[in-house]
């Protein structure tokens, strides 16, 4: 099963954030993971989000919260569905609990690698959004590496607003998307520009941008 597309194309990219924070979450079964490889998982995020969501312009109401370098990384290393779910939990009930952090990246760079499994997998993250009675309170927008909307082939243009360095859920507080889309000029028009953005660049020159995402990552 591929990603149906949302009904406002808004939510693919959702970057309000106010305060920064790197976490690291490990199962107590899996060795420690050298802070090194943590940092260059959260800055080979940072790179994507810059040159994808800021850079093209895919999300414009990012730009400024990203220049407050205002994100909250948790990076997640088991690749169970169940402790990711444990994860998920976790990582939402601390928004819940600290209103001075906006949103969230769970990262997780061994968490399911076929997409289908991944797409899946949202629906019982949102299962668990709805059992916490958190529907309407937080949203969850899903990234892969291998991000397929429904009715696309694998190489068109437009899956790159969703294909990220790794697999990740982004937490986001509902009222903080309703205010971004109540203050954005045209913003039901962003699905198109940003189709329309893609589309021009081509796939051969995406596919380099987010490899480049990878590169030098003692840079950032």
């Amino acid at each position: 099963r591929l990603a149906s597309k949302p009904a406002h194309h808004a939510l693919r990219y959702r970057i309000a954030l106010r305060h920064s924070t790197i976490s690291v979450a490990r199962p107590h079964c899996r060795c420690h993971q050298e802070l090194a490889n943590i940092d260059t998982t959260v800055n080979i995020t940072r790179r994507w989000i810059n040159s994808f969501v800021v850079d093209l312009n895919l999300c414009p109401f990012a730009r400024r919260e990203v220049m407050r370098n205002s994100m909250r990384f948790t990076v997640f290393e088991d690749s169970e569905p169940t402790n990711i779910l444990h994860a998920l939990s976790e990582e939402i009930t601390l928004l819940h609990n600290s209103q001075d952090i906006e949103t969230s990246f769970l990262i997780l760079p061994a968490g399911m690698p076929d997409f289908r499994d991944f797409n899946d997998f949202l629906d019982t993250a949102q299962s668990l959004i709805e059992l916490f009675d958190w529907e309407g309170i937080y949203q969850l927008v899903g990234f892969h590496p291998l991000y397929q909307f429904a009715d696309t082939e694998p190489d068109d243009a437009e899956n790159y607003t969703n294909r990220s360095p790794f697999p990740m859920l982004h937490i986001l507080r509902e009222s903080s998307v309703s205010d971004a889309i109540a203050t954005t000029h045209d913003a039901a028009l962003i699905p198109q520009r940003n189709i329309a953005t893609l589309d021009r660049m081509g796939t051969i020159a995406l596919k380099a941008r987010w490899r480049s995402c990878f590169a030098d990552h003692q840079a950032t």
